[in-house]
This record gives C-alpha cells, structure tokens and sequence, in this order.
C-alpha cells in the first residue's frame, strides 16, 4: 500500500464551476480535506470571507509545490508567504426558468 504524499496537491478546476482550486489533506493527525480557492485575498477581503465554516489559509509555495497551513493564533500577522486564500464555495447559480 502507497503511502500518501506530503507536500503540494496539483490544482485543478472545481466540476460544478470551473474555478481554480487546490485540494489536499491539511493537518497531522486529525486532517481536513481542503478544497481552496486560489485567489490571493486582501487583509479586508479576508475578515469579509471568514465564517464559522468557512476558513482562511496560508497558500505556501516551496520548491514548485503549493501547500495550505492553517492561519492559528499564532500566525504572523506580517506573513512572509503573503498568500492567503479562502476555503472554496461555487457562487450562487444563475436562475433558469423551465418553460
């Protein structure tokens, strides 16, 4: 049996809307699977986004693999990563009428 990988997930587009997204186990022991959106958000865009079930993670890119880590207490409010993205959520669907 194959181990799981550490490190980077290669991103891809979400099936139902086609946004880019990245997709990994984020954590030691009890992981989340992390579906993320790969924009870049603002400190103001950030506070906006976050709800109790919905999170903000730092995007860290080393060595040509991308990773989340969670934003704790004790991240750096001056991150040197500066990438921070918001947990994935397709947008609202246009309305289609059936007649």
């Amino acid at each position: 049996m194959a181990g799981r990988t550490r490190g980077g997930a290669p991103t891809r587009r979400c099936p139902s809307c086609g946004t880019p997204v990245i997709t990994q186990l984020v954590g030691n022991r009890a992981a989340l699977h992390v579906t993320a959106d790969l924009t870049p958000l603002t400190p103001e865009q950030q506070r906006e986004l976050r709800e109790p079930n919905r999170l903000i993670w730092c995007l860290r890119t080393s060595l040509g693999h991308q990773r989340l880590i969670w934003l704790d207490p004790w991240h750096p409010p001056d991150c040197p990563h500066g990438v921070h993205v918001a947990e994935h959520r397709c947008p609202p669907a246009e309305p289609s009428t059936l007649f």
